[in-house]
């Protein structure tokens, strides 16, 4: 199995994307989100205007892409059970739309060669139906055994590392055992993160099912609106991660935040003393 290299410009189809008030009420209960923030929990209650999440792009047309729409069409052959996402970022050209539609294009931007592995770069740029922009995403996927294509080694080295000092910012949140099968429901339906006789399970690759890294990414997204922006998406515009470890429900979240200039935080999300999302910055209002 060889990756193509010259895959990198490959530039998927544009495809249309739909999303309702109730997907927004799914998406934030399954970040147990609650009663205390009730705009991004209900649209009934008097006096509170329904707000979605900023990280929700992340779930938003789920399944409603084609395969023509995919700009890793082009890639070559890998082993997808050795692919894991690596990191992600949203940028926020306006504040989100509790229901809408949009226009998503896709673009395959960088491949690394690291040559016991294969690093992946995708970007989606989403427009709204007026045509404006509306959010744009870049993330990359880390491939095992399908390096030594030939292609670029790629950049490497600390970025968006906290300054020596404590956090100004730390905020921790609980997990529930069955978390992943409430995240689910947003759309990937991954058996990965459900059923304790995959694959990686019963090779004792994990011990249990994983949490989506994209739901401790809704975690952190959660922590950093709360901290930061003082709850409002109005406010929250660019957040950019890489996932370090792996989750397991029913694991606390600890996010903390390093305010390094105004209206930026580098941060990171750790379990413990295990760091589970580094390399993370976010830019407010």
């Amino acid at each position: 199995m060889t990756l193509n290299p010259e895959a990198v410009g490959s530039v998927g189809e544009p495809y249309k994307i739909s999303w309702t008030s109730k997907d927004s009420l799914l998406y934030a209960v399954s970040l147990n989100v609650s009663s205390d923030q009730l705009e991004y929990v209900t649209e009934n209650s008097t006096g509170v205007t329904q707000k979605a999440l900023p990280t929700m792009p992340v779930v938003l047309g789920s399944g409603q892409a084609t395969a023509a729409s995919n700009p890793m069409r082009n890639v070559g052959e890998f082993n997808y059970a050795n692919l894991v996402h690596a990191s992600q970022s949203i940028t926020l050209h306006q504040p989100l739309p509790i229901e809408g539609t949009a226009t998503v294009q896709s673009k395959l931007v960088a491949m690394y060669d690291k040559e016991k592995a294969a690093v992946i770069v995708t970007e989606a740029e989403a427009t709204d139906a007026d045509g404006k922009p509306l959010y744009s995403t870049r993330s990359s996927v880390f491939i095992r055994g399908a390096g030594g294509f030939g292609g670029e080694r790629g950049p490497s080295g600390a970025q968006n590392e906290p300054p020596a000092k404590a956090p100004d910012h730390e905020i921790t949140f609980q997990t529930s055992l069955d978390q992943a099968l409430l995240y689910r429901l947003n759309g990937d339906r991954n058996p990965l993160h459900s059923d304790p006789n995959h694959p990686a399970v019963a090779a004792g690759v994990f011990p249990k099912p994983i949490l989506h890294g994209l739901c401790t990414y809704g975690f952190t997204g959660r922590g950093l609106l709360n901290a930061l922006c003082g709850g409002d998406a109005n406010r929250f515009k660019h957040i950019e991660g890489r996932f370090a470890s792996p989750v397991f429900p029913g694991e606390a979240l600890t996010i903390k935040m390093w305010e390094i200039a105004k209206g930026e935080a580098v941060f990171t999300t750790s379990v413990g003393d295990r760091v589970v999302i580094d390399q993370g910055l976010v830019r407010f209002s």
